[in-house]
């Protein structure tokens, strides 16, 4: 199987030591994303107060292929320990983007926590895109479904 190509930039003001984002087992299905942070935050880190969003920097900017996303999503292991997640998850990152890739992290938990230099906060999925076209019609077609909405297929 043929993988996309990422092609990736460091912006100017980066850590190079910081590593660029990785799958960490041979199954995994998002590359970790690791937050490199501006020199001046560098040593005491940025702590995310409860409740606080920011935009973490990870100090690169991404060529995504054309037919491709990047979503950008929560790691488990924050979630659950500290309640730091993701409020739009997964995010996406298009393919004709070329700004910096910063992660929008918010703290759900009732401790403040502070992200280090480095720190794994997040991960990219990388999917196919498919755009469809959108026509107006005189009526759609019947399911057992139909008009069902939130909660109409069951209990949960």
């Amino acid at each position: 199987m043929n993988s996309p190509v990422l092609k990736v930039l460091r912006e100017d003001w980066a850590d190079p030591a910081i590593a660029l984002p990785a799958y960490e087992t041979h199954g995994a299905a998002g590359a970790d994303l690791r937050a490199n942070l501006r020199p001046e935050d560098r040593l005491q880190g940025f702590t995310l107060y409860p409740m606080q969003r920011a935009i973490l920097p990870t100090g690169l900017r991404v060529e995504i292929p054309e037919g491709f996303e990047m979503q950008i999503r929560p790691r488990s292991g924050l979630a659950l320990k500290h309640g730091i997640g993701l409020p739009n998850t997964p995010g996406t990152i298009d393919s004709d983007y070329r700004g910096p890739l910063g992660v929008l992290l918010i703290n759900f938990g009732h401790e403040p926590y502070t992200i280090q230099h480095g720190e794994r906060i997040a991960q990219a999925v990388i999917a196919p895109v498919i755009q469809a076209r959108y026509q107006i019609v005189e009526g759609l077609s019947d399911t057992a479904r139909g008009a069902g909405g939130f909660g109409s297929t069951g209990k949960g």
